[in-house]
Protein backbone atom coordinates (compact mmCIF):
# COMPACT_ATOMS: atom_id res chain seq x y z
CA UNK A 1 0.00 0.00 0.00
CA UNK A 2 1.36 3.40 -0.98
CA UNK A 3 2.34 5.75 1.82
CA UNK A 4 2.79 9.53 1.80
CA UNK A 5 6.28 10.89 1.28
CA UNK A 6 7.64 14.42 1.44
CA UNK A 7 10.87 15.34 -0.30
CA UNK A 8 12.54 18.41 -1.64
CA UNK A 9 13.85 17.50 -5.07
CA UNK A 10 16.05 19.97 -6.92
CA UNK A 11 14.84 22.73 -4.64
CA UNK A 12 11.15 21.98 -5.14
CA UNK A 13 9.06 20.50 -2.32
CA UNK A 14 6.98 17.53 -3.41
CA UNK A 15 4.47 15.25 -1.77
CA UNK A 16 3.74 11.89 -3.34
CA UNK A 17 2.42 8.48 -2.42
CA UNK A 18 4.82 5.59 -3.01
CA UNK A 19 5.16 1.97 -2.03
CA UNK A 20 7.40 1.40 1.02
CA UNK A 21 9.68 -0.91 -0.96
CA UNK A 22 10.46 1.66 -3.70
CA UNK A 23 14.02 2.84 -4.00
CA UNK A 24 14.88 6.50 -4.27
CA UNK A 25 16.03 5.76 -7.82
CA UNK A 26 12.74 4.20 -8.89
CA UNK A 27 10.80 7.03 -7.28
CA UNK A 28 12.85 9.68 -9.07
CA UNK A 29 12.53 7.97 -12.44
CA UNK A 30 9.06 6.41 -12.32
CA UNK A 31 7.08 8.72 -10.06
CA UNK A 32 8.78 12.09 -10.56
CA UNK A 33 9.87 11.46 -14.19
CA UNK A 34 13.44 12.64 -13.55
CA UNK A 35 15.15 10.23 -15.90
CA UNK A 36 18.61 11.83 -15.90
CA UNK A 37 19.55 9.54 -13.02
CA UNK A 38 20.27 6.20 -14.67
CA UNK A 39 19.40 2.69 -13.56
CA UNK A 40 22.44 0.56 -14.24
CA UNK A 41 23.12 -2.41 -12.02
CA UNK A 42 20.43 -1.74 -9.39
CA UNK A 43 22.91 -3.12 -6.82
CA UNK A 44 25.01 -0.06 -5.93
CA UNK A 45 28.03 -1.18 -7.95
CA UNK A 46 28.02 1.05 -11.05
CA UNK A 47 27.37 4.58 -9.74
CA UNK A 48 25.01 5.50 -12.61
CA UNK A 49 22.28 6.37 -10.11
CA UNK A 50 24.34 8.76 -7.96
CA UNK A 51 22.38 11.70 -6.53
CA UNK A 52 22.86 13.98 -3.54
CA UNK A 53 20.86 13.14 -0.43
CA UNK A 54 21.09 15.99 2.03
CA UNK A 55 24.17 17.21 0.17
CA UNK A 56 26.08 13.93 0.09
CA UNK A 57 26.48 11.61 -2.92
CA UNK A 58 24.60 8.31 -2.60
CA UNK A 59 23.75 5.45 -4.92
CA UNK A 60 20.01 5.99 -5.07
CA UNK A 61 19.24 2.39 -6.00
CA UNK A 62 20.26 1.36 -2.47
CA UNK A 63 18.19 3.97 -0.62
CA UNK A 64 14.65 3.02 0.32
CA UNK A 65 12.72 6.13 -0.55
CA UNK A 66 10.84 6.35 2.74
CA UNK A 67 14.17 6.54 4.56
CA UNK A 68 14.61 9.84 2.69
CA UNK A 69 11.35 11.29 4.03
CA UNK A 70 11.70 15.07 4.44
CA UNK A 71 15.18 14.94 2.91
CA UNK A 72 16.68 17.14 0.23
CA UNK A 73 17.56 15.39 -3.02
CA UNK A 74 19.54 16.84 -5.91
CA UNK A 75 19.65 15.01 -9.22
CA UNK A 76 21.64 15.74 -12.36
CA UNK A 77 18.68 17.87 -13.52
CA UNK A 78 19.13 20.08 -10.46
CA UNK A 79 22.77 21.03 -11.08
CA UNK A 80 22.29 23.39 -14.00
CA UNK A 81 20.30 26.60 -14.08
CA UNK A 82 18.17 27.69 -17.03
CA UNK A 83 20.98 30.05 -17.95
CA UNK A 84 24.00 27.79 -17.58
CA UNK A 85 25.26 24.27 -17.13
CA UNK A 86 27.13 23.48 -13.94
CA UNK A 87 30.91 23.92 -14.49
CA UNK A 88 31.42 20.15 -14.22
CA UNK A 89 28.78 19.54 -16.89
CA UNK A 90 30.45 22.13 -19.14
CA UNK A 91 33.86 20.57 -18.57
CA UNK A 92 32.60 17.10 -19.50
CA UNK A 93 31.38 18.51 -22.81
CA UNK A 94 34.46 20.65 -23.45
CA UNK A 95 37.00 17.95 -22.55
CA UNK A 96 35.28 14.91 -24.08
CA UNK A 97 34.46 13.34 -20.74
CA UNK A 98 31.42 11.57 -22.14
CA UNK A 99 30.66 9.21 -24.95
CA UNK A 100 27.48 7.15 -24.81
CA UNK A 101 26.33 9.22 -21.83
CA UNK A 102 24.84 6.48 -19.70
CA UNK A 103 27.36 6.81 -16.86
CA UNK A 104 27.76 10.57 -17.27
CA UNK A 105 25.12 11.74 -14.75
CA UNK A 106 26.59 9.54 -12.01
CA UNK A 107 30.15 10.59 -12.81
CA UNK A 108 29.17 14.26 -12.79
CA UNK A 109 27.37 13.91 -9.46
CA UNK A 110 30.39 12.12 -7.95
CA UNK A 111 32.67 14.86 -9.31
CA UNK A 112 30.52 17.67 -7.93
CA UNK A 113 30.44 15.89 -4.58
CA UNK A 114 34.23 15.76 -4.58
CA UNK A 115 34.62 19.41 -5.60
CA UNK A 116 32.14 20.53 -2.94
CA UNK A 117 34.45 18.95 -0.36
CA UNK A 118 37.83 19.56 -2.01
CA UNK A 119 38.17 22.48 -4.41
CA UNK A 120 41.71 21.57 -5.47
CA UNK A 121 41.94 17.78 -5.76
CA UNK A 122 44.92 15.89 -7.09
CA UNK A 123 44.57 13.53 -10.03
CA UNK A 124 44.68 10.61 -7.57
CA UNK A 125 41.92 12.13 -5.43
CA UNK A 126 39.74 12.54 -8.52
CA UNK A 127 40.35 8.91 -9.50
CA UNK A 128 39.45 7.77 -6.00
CA UNK A 129 36.28 9.91 -5.94
CA UNK A 130 34.96 8.41 -9.17
CA UNK A 131 36.13 4.90 -8.33
CA UNK A 132 32.58 3.70 -7.71
CA UNK A 133 31.40 4.80 -11.16
CA UNK A 134 31.76 2.35 -14.04
CA UNK A 135 32.20 3.54 -17.62
CA UNK A 136 32.65 1.20 -20.57
CA UNK A 137 33.40 3.89 -23.17
CA UNK A 138 35.78 6.63 -22.06
CA UNK A 139 38.71 4.97 -20.35
CA UNK A 140 38.40 7.64 -17.62
CA UNK A 141 41.37 9.83 -18.66
CA UNK A 142 39.16 12.48 -20.28
CA UNK A 143 36.77 12.27 -17.33
CA UNK A 144 39.62 13.01 -14.93
CA UNK A 145 40.83 15.87 -17.16
CA UNK A 146 37.32 17.31 -17.23
CA UNK A 147 36.98 17.19 -13.44
CA UNK A 148 40.36 18.85 -12.91
CA UNK A 149 39.44 21.56 -15.45
CA UNK A 150 36.09 22.12 -13.73
CA UNK A 151 37.88 22.45 -10.39
CA UNK A 152 40.03 25.23 -11.85
CA UNK A 153 36.98 27.04 -13.26
CA UNK A 154 35.12 26.74 -9.96
CA UNK A 155 38.12 28.07 -8.00
CA UNK A 156 38.41 31.01 -10.39
CA UNK A 157 34.67 31.75 -10.10
CA UNK A 158 34.87 31.59 -6.29
CA UNK A 159 37.85 33.96 -6.17
CA UNK A 160 36.00 36.47 -8.39
CA UNK A 161 32.94 36.46 -6.13
CA UNK A 162 35.00 36.51 -2.91
CA UNK A 163 37.62 38.97 -4.10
Amino acid sequence: MKKPLQLTVNGEPCQIFVEPYYSLLDTLRDELHLTGTKKGCDEGDCGACTVFLNGKPVTSCLVLVHSAHEAEVTTIEGLATPERLHPVQEAFVDHGGLQCGFCTPGLIMAAVGLLNENSDPTREEVKYAIGGNLCRCTGYSKVVEAILAAAQVMRTERSKTNG
